[in-house]
């Protein structure tokens, strides 16, 4: 189980004064204690201001009105200084086309849409099934195991290898980069402490992608990312920090909405057991229930912008050069805009309506592959499980922007 929560050393979000809520401390995340210091917020201060943390001072914005109104404003909110609200040492400032502006990221982000058209996912939909069902074939029963690592990671990681058509056997290069690339170096865990070693395991990443973009140059254009980056008019000649960069956000991308939502599904299946007991008596409510799980867990926290001129929001004036982080994980519980948001309902009537893939031109490129992995998944598990338990309280990721589950241990009864 996790350590109980210090409510001292975390402060009351109930009675912490306004100013000093501060909700990028990533301890609110991995202590599951987050949801009462967005209502907070979201009743008290919806546009809220904090002068000093990890990152310095930032907005945030917690209402989905207001998260809606910032993402369809991408002439004032620009995305240009970076999608986190990490201010990295400009040596190490990677290009990706999320963190661009209209017009260059609207012809980059047109180069790798085509891997998700509905004719390429249906194709494939027949290797999801099969790898999922292996995975979940092997599986112990009656026996406790981290369902993160056997099944999370494994199928998104294998599915990753897939899009970028990156050696099999060498497949958690994938995961370890994604988690490079998205470490908080507050976590006593780091993978990496500085913004120097996290550039460099990545150039270890930009190595092997380099090698697979020259190989693939010259061939003929194939159906995976790097061929497309490679072929792609827009992306052709790209400079080394910018190939670097997107491929980090195709990774991370691939990797953490999905490998999350498996997890957190799961965990929302164990925490609400009249939910489970209808999705057994109904299965046919999976598709309804997965963007339901999107939602419930909101893999990415928040998306960051910068303010390029003065604007008002909330009745706060946004100065020019602000940053602001639009908190999904808040907007996706908003009572205003979401019936009943704290319940985990399957059969939610309109379970889309959610934040969790961005809105916008900077909407998730992958959305719907991420939901045919989900839809498969639990279609395999369904006829194979009728139950299964998670064992005790789920280990988070101590971020504030992957919101994410890192070990969850569970057991298959026989």
């Amino acid at each position: 189980m996790n350590a109980p929560v210090n409510l001292d050393a975390l402060g009351n979000p109930w009675t912490t004064p306004i100013d000093q809520i501060d909700v990028s401390d990533a301890r609110i995340f991995q202590d599951d204690v987050w949801p009462d210091w967005f209502a907070r917020l979201r009743r008290d201060d919806p546009v809220h201001y904090t002068s000093d943390s990890q990152f310095g001072p930032y907005w945030s914005v917690t209402k989905y009105k207001d998260i809606m109104k910032v993402e369809t404003n991408p002439q004032v909110f620009s995305s240009a200084a970076g999608i986190t609200l990490l201010d990295q040492e400009t040596q190490y400032k990677l290009a990706m086309f999320i963190a661009m502006d209209p017009p260059k990221h609207d012809v980059q982000r047109l180069v790798v849409a085509p891997i998700v058209a509905p004719g390429n996912l249906a194709t494939m939909a027949a290797t999801i099934r099969e790898r999922a069902a292996k995975i979940l074939d092997n599986l112990p029963r009656n026996e406790t195991f981290d369902w993160v690592e056997h099944v999370s990671v494994e199928l998104t990681t294998q599915m990753l290898a897939t899009l970028f058509d990156y050696p099999f056997e060498k497949r958690r290069d994938l995961t370890y980069w994604s988690n490079v690339a998205t470490t908080n170096f507050k976590d006593p865990n780091a993978l990496v402490k500085t913004e120097e070693e996290r550039f460099n395991e990545l150039k270890k990443m930009a190595g092997a992608m380099l090698g697979l973009w020259n190989e693939r140059v010259n061939a003929p254009g194939g159906n995976d990312l790097i061929s497309m980056l490679a072929h792609g008019e827009a992306t052709r000649n790209m400079d080394p920090m910018e190939f670097m960069g997107n491929c980090v956000l195709l990774i991370v991308g691939g990797n953490d909405t999905t490998r999350n939502s498996i997890s957190g599904g799961l965990w929302a299946l164990n925490k609400h057991p009249e939910q489970y007991q209808k999705l057994r008596d109904n299965p046919g409510l999976i598709p309804n229930m997965v963007p339901e799980i999107i939602r419930w867990q909101t893999p990415l926290s928040y998306m960051r912008r910068t303010a390029l001129e003065d604007y008002e929001l909330g009745g706060k004036t946004i100065k020019a050069g602000d940053k602001l982080a639009m908190w999904y994980i808040s907007g996706n519980r908003d009572p205003d805009a979401i019936d009943n948001p704290d319940q985990f309902i399957i059969d939610r009537a309109r379970p889309r309506q959610h934040l969790s893939f961005g809105f916008g031109i900077h909407r998730c490129v992958g959305n719907r592959l991420a939901e045919l992995q989900l839809t498969i998944l639990w279609e395999e598990i369904m006829k194979r499980f009728p139950v299964i338990e998670v064992v005790e309280e789920p280990k988070r990721v101590f971020s504030a922007f992957v919101h994410g589950i890192s070990s969850m241990m569970v057991r298959i009864p026989g």
